[in-house]
């Protein structure tokens, strides 16, 4: 956290300077010791905390003996007020000047918010697996907009990323797509939008082979679906040429969405690209004699790990899921160098991915240490889950239609009567409100929390939302617009002495510790909770120290550098986090 928050650094410089002057075997380090601080949690009580909890044990000493002690050794300097001892916590008030110096007016210049790059990890991070011949809807946003937060935050804080997709553009769910066109569909593919066509062919197939299990038809089904999936694997025949076609169709479907959500990958890895070389790979680790042979199938016994047995490859010779897994990872270790591999994929393939690993590890790849399933769980309907199979979605750009037509009649349309907007930026800002509607919405709530979506709650611009926090951004834009806000380097910082002025300016200090603490823990969760007390706290600010009328033209620069200092950080961790912010709402 050096470098930073150049606060906590100078109050870890002083803490360890009174610390080694009288406890030499105190044992922390600085990197320690700023772990160590915190907001307090009262502005009568303090802005900084730090608890000597740790330091007990070495020092022999209880933590509020070791606070009076220390604190009776600190002295005050241009950063740190004072230091008072409360049980066993030292609680430091910061200089406004300090902070105005050493946090907004670097906010302001841009310094604060650019991140130097971490020598790190290259971290490679998998998410969006959506299927060809279905149609993407709302629930596959949580997966797409928690990956393109954890990528863009990473990438925030210096880390070397790389952000791959890996759709599955094979399996049974693709051969009941192709045989249904061929033997039951009777209309023709639109020209316009085939994508989203192809996915109500797909619940059209799903319903009418399960319609047809238990009748004479499904022996035949049966082996024609499986004569589509050899002509898959071997890349030839008329199935294949069909799947080309269809498979574009819905490549385009999944780059409209792409597109629609600013979303973009360093590599789109395929099922299909996975489907040969996997087996091969399997059949050759067999003749090295790593892998068992059990009723004809090939894989792994994991008993003695508690995982059973990873069946790799099936006693007809075609692959699965496991089989596809591996060898995407040998080329992710091998032709990427990468060190950390993240997938993101939902809590129901939690036992798959632990055999994978497993299976990894005991091939010998000592990357399978660093490989991390971040799990999530799905996203319901208020009336329930949804499932392209039984087709009870919502379809995810008919939804996005619907929240940007809402947004304009509910808000937008009335500056066109004004004459003040055009109808262009009106479509513009609708886009925007509904990406970060969705994004947002998606992201702030712990993985682990089922998601019930509901439009009108996430389209609210009050309450815990990204059109709120959106229209925070806006707002301030407007302010510093209309005020005509300049870069100052002659700021009285002192006169911000309000408890609303002294809460936003401490809030502020926080963010990069906040970003770097979220990604080292792959959680989008404390940057949302973070942007919406942020929201709060400025709109207390606004309402209660008046910007435009204040006492004195020093106060009202400093009044407004500190909100222009909130505006770039709310832009900023929206931003980090996949979210647009418009300049107006």
């Amino acid at each position: 956290m050096t470098n930073l928050n150049p606060i906590y650094n100078l109050i870890t410089s002083t803490l360890l300077e009174a610390l080694d002057g009288s406890y030499p075997e105190h044992g922390q380090s600085f990197e320690n010791i700023i772990k160590m601080l915190s907001p307090a949690p009262n502005l009568k009580m303090g802005h900084i905390a730090f608890g000597c909890f740790p330091l007990a044990k070495n020092l022999k000493k209880s933590p509020a003996q070791i606070s009076q002690e220390i604190c009776e050794k600190i002295k005050k300097n241009d950063v740190i007020e004072e230091a008072q001892s409360t049980g066993p916590y030292i609680n430091f008030f910061i200089s406004l000047n300090a902070l105005g110096n050493r946090v907004l007016a670097p906010i302001n210049s841009g310094e604060f918010l650019h991140l130097p790059p971490q020598k790190s990890e290259r971290w490679m991070v998998e998410y969006s697996q959506p299927n060809t011949h279905k149609e993407l809807h709302v629930g596959h946003m949580r997966n797409l907009c928690l990956g393109n937060a954890l990528v863009k935050m990473a990438k925030y804080v210096g880390k070397d990323i790389l952000s791959v997709t890996y759709p599955g553009d094979v399996g049974t769910h693709v051969a009941k797509c192709l045989w249904y066109l061929k033997n039951h569909c009777k209309e023709q593919a639109p020209t316009e939008n085939p994508g989203a066509w192809l996915g109500s062919i797909y619940t059209k197939a799903n319903n009418l082979l399960q319609d047809q299990r238990g009748t004479e038809f499904e022996e035949s089904n049966r082996q024609e679906l499986t004569q589509i999936l050899k002509e898959l694997h071997a890349k030839s025949g008329p199935f294949y040429e069909q799947w080309k076609t269809t498979r574009q169709w819905s490549i385009e479907l999944m780059q409209e969405a792409y597109d629609w959500a600013d979303v973009s990958f360093d590599r789109w890895f395929w099922e299909s690209e996975m489907d040969a070389p996997s087996v091969e790979y399997i059949l050759d680790l067999y003749k090295q004699g790593k892998l068992v042979k059990d009723q004809g199938a090939i894989g792994m016994d994991l008993s003695e790990d508690k995982l059973g047995f990873c069946l790799l490859l099936k006693s007809d010779g075609t692959g699965l899921y496991s089989t596809k897994d591996v060898e995407l990872a040998k080329i992710k270790f091998e032709e990427y160098g990468v060190d950390r591999s993240i997938y993101i994929v939902d809590d129901r393939q939690a036992r798959h991915f632990q055999q994978v690993f497993k299976v990894l590890e005991k091939l010998g790849f000592e990357q399978s240490q660093k490989c991390f399933h971040l799990k999530y769980a799905m996203v319901e309907l208020k009336d329930g889950a949804m499932s392209s199979r039984k087709g009870n979605i919502v379809p995810l750009m008919d939804l996005v239609s619907m929240m940007e037509e809402k947004i304009k009649k509910d808000y937008l349309n009335k500056y066109l009567e004004s004459d003040d907007w055009d109808q262009e930026e009106v479509n513009a800002t609708a886009q925007m409100i509904a990406n970060g509607a969705i994004k947002y919405g998606m992201i702030r709530v712990d993985n682990n929390r089922k998601i019930v979506f509901d439009m009108n709650e996430w389209l609210k611009l009050d309450g815990e939302t990204g059109p709120y926090l959106q229209y925070v951004h806006a707002r301030i834009h407007s302010l510093c617009k209309k005020l005509d806000y300049s870069q100052s380097s002659d700021l009285n910082w002192d006169l911000l002495e309000s408890d609303q002025e002294k809460a936003l300016a401490l809030k502020l200090l926080h963010f990069n510790d906040v970003m770097v603490n979220s990604v080292e823990k792959l959680q989008t969760i404390h940057v949302c909770s973070y942007l919406y007390e942020l929201g709060k706290l400025f709109n207390s600010f606004y309402a209660e120290c008046p910007i435009q009328k204040a006492q004195s033209e020093e106060l009202k620069k400093a009044r407004l550098s500190l909100a222009h200092a909130t505006g770039l950080v709310m832009k900023t961790g929206l931003n980090s986090l996949g979210i647009p912010t418009p300049l107006r709402m």
